[in-house]
């Protein structure tokens, strides 16, 4: 080989190193996450990492614990940061409308877990079918109760996945006549839905059943209840599944049930996704994980 052969194959060498090293670089994904202080999210959290080691990218994990304004300031962050794409679980599916709209002009997808973005274009979200969830356990409290009675909602109505939960529930509560929803209380943390249900069953002394949109308002619903020495009248339906929630349902008669979610399916997929979106593969908008619904009597 010549010097004018061998230094052409060192350039073009030096320009393959290049180009291959660069797109040898991990993705790095940035994921802000409602909160750390309930299972569904713990094991959220985990799946992602897990499936982020397995796939080879960077995870760049923030907890927004419930704050908005931490919220959008991790998002900001994650954009300076220039981050390849973002996985975002809002903490109010209409106040994240700014931050999804800044990450999109910097040309980073944003993909949305568990709870939508209102008003505003995703690459893609992936969560339970919250609305199908909700007929399931409208139809669960329908079982329960013989169809009759007065029942109260236990909600979050800043978040648009409750939305769909409850508005499923009150579709099928709707197809029995003898059933009519009295009461529909927000109820956020643990101690707010204690209180909301110490609230409900004062108002309506008659009530017949209390569905909590999530694991801890339904726990809440069950002390109250027994609080109030209605165990024999009052039926509570819970969302989400989570150990301590299907132990409730094992041990106590009155907690008839919840519709369980699968949060490790969607910590993957999300992280499948936003993979995806960055490699240029064509990814479904929508990305429905189907709900279970556990009882006492289907446990294994």
């Amino acid at each position: 080989m010549n010097a004018r052969a061998f230094l052409k194959f060192v350039a073009a060498a030096s320009l393959c190193l290049a180009g291959c090293g660069a797109q040898a670089q991990p993705y790095t994904v940035g994921a802000s996450l409602l909160t750390q202080q309930h299972p569904f999210y713990v094991e959220l959290a985990q799946a992602m990492r897990q499936q982020a080691a397995k796939e080879g990218v960077r995870l760049d994990l923030s907890i927004a614990n419930q704050d908005l304004n931490k919220q959008l300031s991790d998002v900001e962050d994650f954009v300076s940061k220039k981050v390849h794409a973002i996985i975002l679980s809002p903490v109010d599916s209409k106040g994240v409308k700014a931050a999804v709209l800044k990450a999109n002009a910097a040309g980073i997808p944003v993909i949305t877990v568990d709870i939508a973005a209102s008003g505003v274009a995703v690459a893609a979200h992936v969560a339970t079918d919250n609305y199908a969830g909700g007929v399931k356990a409208g139809e669960l409290m329908a079982q329960a109760t013989g169809g009759r009675g007065r029942i109260g909602v236990l909600h979050y109505p800043a978040v648009q996945s409750v939305v769909d939960r409850v508005e499923g529930f009150k579709k099928a509560i709707s197809a029995h006549p003898g059933m009519k929803i009295v009461s529909v209380l927000p109820g956020i943390t643990r101690a707010e839905a204690l209180a909301a249900a110490q609230n409900m069953l004062q108002a309506h002394p008659d009530l017949a059943g209390i569905f909590g949109f999530g694991d801890d308002a339904a726990l809440a619903a069950l002390a109250s209840v027994k609080a109030a020495n209605k165990l024999q009248q009052v039926k509570v339906v819970g969302f989400d599944g989570m150990a301590e929630a299907r132990a409730a349902v094992d041990k106590e008669p009155a907690f008839v049930g919840v519709i369980r979610q699968y949060p490790d399916q969607m910590g993957v997929r999300a992280i499948e996704l936003a993979v995806a979106v960055l490699s240029g593969k064509p990814v479904e908008k929508l990305n429905p994980v189907l709900p279970g619904v556990y009882t006492a009597a289907a446990r294994p």
